[in-house]
């Protein structure tokens, strides 16, 4: 068997459905033991002893984060020609400055990622919308935490008042879904769920 065949016939990709089906806190049956090293506001940082593919063991640090929702809000229709987009300029520490990004945010204790999507776009935006539609799931960096983050598309905006956290410094961008793309081309926009959800809008969900 070549090894080409033989990878193909392991086990099954993991598929947006199932990340989105899969319960929060859900532990593969590899993880055979897990001590907890810190908890923080965000994520857990836990040293993990897993069983690997060849049957060896070994340990490993995993950032544990309660997942998250995205939404890219549409000002007007996505089947339009120039269809515009609702986005965030804002500040991020972490980043050493300021990033362009989607609405977005972790999900509370007991919601669902649709639940989040609708929160955030109002916390962060002031906007309601009329359909909100599910696009896929995305893993951020498998390497070293289990986040997933479920994208979505608004559409039908109702303005109002936005109730952001103090710690969020945000100002409000209208931009063409084209001068988006051509600003992750050109690497302006770095975010990578913003990006990802982004292209996936103007591949699969607009004229």
């Amino acid at each position: 068997m070549t090894p080409a065949k033989k990878a193909l016939s392991g086990p099954a990709v993991v598929t947006a459905a199932e990340l989105r089906a899969r319960k929060k806190g859900e532990r593969p049956t590899e993880m055979l033991e897990s001590r907890e090293l810190y908890s923080g506001k965000i994520v857990t940082l836990n040293s993990d002893t897993v069983r690997l593919p060849d049957g060896t063991t070994m340990e490993m640090d995993i950032a544990r984060h309660p997942g998250a929702a995205a939404v890219v809000p549409f000002m007007s229709g996505p089947m339009g020609d120039e269809p515009q987009i609702l986005m965030l300029r804002q500040y991020r520490y972490a980043a050493g400055g300021y990033l362009y990004e989607i609405p977005a945010g972790r999900l509370d204790e007991g919601e669902t990622p649709v639940e989040c999507a609708v929160r955030e776009l109002k916390e962060e935006t002031g906007c309601t919308a009329d359909h909100i539609e599910p696009m896929t799931s995305i893993l951020t960096t498998p390497g070293f935490t289990d986040e997933v983050i479920h994208l979505f598309m608004a559409t039908g905006l109702t303005h109002g008042e936005h109730n952001r956290e103090a710690d969020e410094f945000v100002d409000l961008v209208i931009i063409r879904l084209s001068e988006a793309l051509e600003r992750i081309s050109s690497g302006e926009i770095i975010d990578s769920k913003t990006a990802l959800a982004l292209m996936f809008v103007a591949g699969f969900k607009t004229g």
